[in-house]
Order: C-alpha cells, then structure tokens, then sequence
C-alpha cells in the first residue's frame, strides 16, 4: 500500500520526491501482556534485527531499535516508533528517480518492548536449536506455541491503526511537503471479516493488487514492483475495498 502511495504522490503532488518516510502505527490494544499481531516468528525476528535507511545513494546500517521518533498520529495520538528496515524501501530506491531518503518507522509500546528484550537475552528468539530433554527445538518457535496464536487476537483488539507515508519534494519549483495515510479500525474490521486490522491491511491490498493484474489493468512483461504501475486504479480501489485514505498538505514531520 505505501508503494502505492508514493507512485501516487509523485504522480499528483510532486516533479520529484526528494524523502520518504513510512510511518506504520498500530494504536491497537489486545489486552494480553505480550503478544504479536502477526506470526511471531517473523514479527520478533523483524524487530530485532538490525534496521537501515537509504540515504544519499547508499545504505545506513542501524542497531535494533537505535533511532527512536515520537509522532502524533491522526486518530491515534502521540506513539513511539522505532527505525526498521522494512522491504519496500529497497524497491523504492530504485524506482522513485532522485529520492535522497528513504525511512521506515514502525510503533511498539514500552510493555512490548521490555518484553521482547527479556525474551531476547534469555535465548528465546534464537533460531538455532537447542538440546532439550532429548530433542531438538528451536527456541523461537518454540516461543511461538507458547504465544497467543494472532488469529485469535481479533475479538479483543480495540484501536486503530495508521500507515501512510510523508512526502517532501519539490512542485513548480516550490517545496513542498504531504502526508498520505490510511486509518483502519480494529472492531469495524473484526465486524466486517472476522480479524484485526493488522490482517485486514495486509490482505486488502494483496487483494487490491491481485485484481490489478487479473483484470489487466497492470500489465506487463517481466516482472514489476507496485510502484511501477499507474497508481490512481489502485488508489481507487482502496477507497472502495475498506481502506480510504487522507492527503493531508500540511503534515507534522519527522525530525
């Protein structure tokens, strides 16, 4: 969806982007003392590895969870959120001509936090095996039958979530600065297909996309990252499948 996002700023509101910064918000509450909202295995090992960021034509290796901002979210308040390297900024370097940044900041609360570093320095997010009582067992994976099962975090997840990206570049010679975000609720979506809204933006734009290319409506040989495509189908159909978003030409920044 934020790949969407920046095809579509630089489409609409911009001759270049000079920076991007992804800002993906979960301002949900599941009530469980630890837990994570997607499978836990790739969700601890994502958060605890080392994060990075594009900057001037090269990359900036970070330790986990180094680079801490504090941004208020529209619809979710002032939330913590942590540098991580995140998939779509590799692909975004690329393709988005003269882009001089490229940031991706995801939010945990300190409870989660605490947690996690616990679990992580007793040896519980090893993925090597370990010995125990005779058999093998990767600890974790191990952790991660011990952990609620993240499907099962729908009828208890109260909150919103906000991804969206800012934008800073330059229109008619003027810079200028815009925030494209969405803003997903939890109960609304566990009415509407029986999970939380973690899920809900993960499969609603695959869904998005996947039309996309059965309908033809992107189409080409070879292959191509979303960015790629003409964004306004795409950014459309959000608006019609459960995720509308916001423009909003006057956004707080991201130091």
């Amino acid at each position: 969806m934020t790949s969407v996002f920046s095809a579509y700023a630089l489409k609409h509101y911009f001759d270049e982007i000079h920076t991007i910064d992804i800002l993906d918000c979960n301002g949900g509450d599941h009530g469980y003392p630890f837990a994570t909202n997607f499978n836990p295995e790739i969700n601890l090992r994502e958060v605890s590895a080392n994060g990075s960021y594009w900057e001037n034509g090269r990359w900036v290796e970070t330790k986990p969870m180094e680079i801490k901002r504090v941004y208020d979210f529209p619809q979710v308040g002032v939330k913590d959120m942590y540098l991580l390297h995140h998939e779509e900024i590799e692909s975004l370097a690329k393709n988005i001509p003269g882009v001089k940044r490229i940031r991706f900041f995801m939010t945990f609360g300190q409870s989660y936090l605490t947690h996690m570093k616990c679990l992580e320095n007793v040896g519980m997010l090893s993925t090597s095996p370990v010995e125990f009582d005779g058999k093998k067992i990767v600890p974790i994976q191990f952790l991660k039958a011990l952990l609620p099962d993240p499907a099962s975090l729908g009828p208890r997840t109260v909150g919103k979530t906000n991804i969206g990206c800012i934008f800073t570049g330059i229109k008619d010679g003027r810079e200028k600065t815009v925030y494209i975000y969405n803003v997903c609720d939890h109960q609304a979506c566990y009415r509407e297909v029986g999970s939380q809204a973690i899920s809900y933006t993960t499969g609603v734009p695959a869904m998005i996309g996947a039309m996309m290319v059965l309908t033809k409506t992107w189409n080409g040989a070879g292959v191509f990252n979303v960015e790629e495509f003409d964004p306004d189908p795409y950014m459309e159909a959000l608006n019609q499948w459960g995720l509308p978003w916001v423009v909003d030409e006057n956004p707080q920044t991201v130091e």
